[in-house]
């Protein structure tokens, strides 16, 4: 059972899809589980120009067409959002129990967050990817889209949202709030990611391509470039955004 959208929101939940019209409607389920008594809606962005994510979508969830890119559609249901709270959530991904609790409590001490990884396989070598994420976002302070981001709303408007670039928005947006010297909280409890891409690709290949991409980004290479060696796939039955 999906929650109706409240009138007056406490948490938006930002979901960038493409192609996650097999999928979407459990996401949806999960989030319901979590609410306990905090008020949410959930804005769902569709990349695709055809809307076939959003076709899938119950009459209370929001959903609308932005622009392929993770930064430029979640800027778009940021725009929409009412809650005083952005979550910005892949489709693909899990909170943990009592997450939006979690995140009430981690904003009383920081005004922008992320969750630790998992990423869901009994594979070790995925496993132990999930370990080096967390410890490197903790070290860095620099947590990725994949592990949740939530942040108030009027300091993701302060810093002007995420760049309108099609890869790494997460990471600038990250850097800004450090530039800004603007504390983020990381929470211990680990959001879980699915592990498509890694199958699809292999974990080898997946990984290299991952790192020489996040080292070509600290060179300097612009993002428009990279993004040529990370696209999602044209075919809707094999990956979603």
């Amino acid at each position: 059972m999906i929650a109706l959208a409240p009138i007056c929101p406490e948490l938006s939940i930002i979901i960038p899809t493409l192609y996650e019209g097999d999928h979407i409607l459990n996401l949806l389920d999960h989030l319901t589980t979590l609410a306990e008594d905090i008020p949410y809606e959930v804005i769902v962005v569709d990349g695709d120009p055809k809307g076939s994510t959003l076709q899938y979508l119950p009459t209370e969830v929001h959903g609308i067409l932005a622009h392929l890119g993770r930064g430029s559609q979640m800027n778009a249901g940021a725009r929409l959002a009412q809650a005083p709270v952005l979550l910005f959530l892949h489709a693909d991904a899990r909170l943990p129990q009592h997450a939006f609790t979690q995140i009430q409590t981690a904003l009383k001490l920081a005004p922008a967050g992320a969750f630790d990884l998992e990423i869901n396989s009994s594979r070790l070598t995925l496993q132990w990817m999930s370990r080096i994420a967390s410890w490197r976002s903790r070290l860095t302070r620099i947590p990725y889209g994949d592990q949740a981001i939530f942040i108030e709303r009027a300091t993701f408007i302060a810093l002007g949202g995420f760049p309108n670039i099609p890869i790494m928005e997460d990471v600038v947006l990250m850097q800004k709030l450090k530039q800004h010297k603007i504390p983020i909280c990381i929470l211990g409890d680990r959001v879980l990611v699915s592990a498509r891409r890694w199958e699809q690709e292999g974990i080898l290949a997946c990984t290299l391509r991952n790192w020489t991409i996040l080292g070509l980004y600290y060179l300097g290479v612009k993002p428009h470039q990279l993004h040529k060696w990370y696209r999602p796939s044209p075919n809707p039955k094999q990956e979603g955004n």
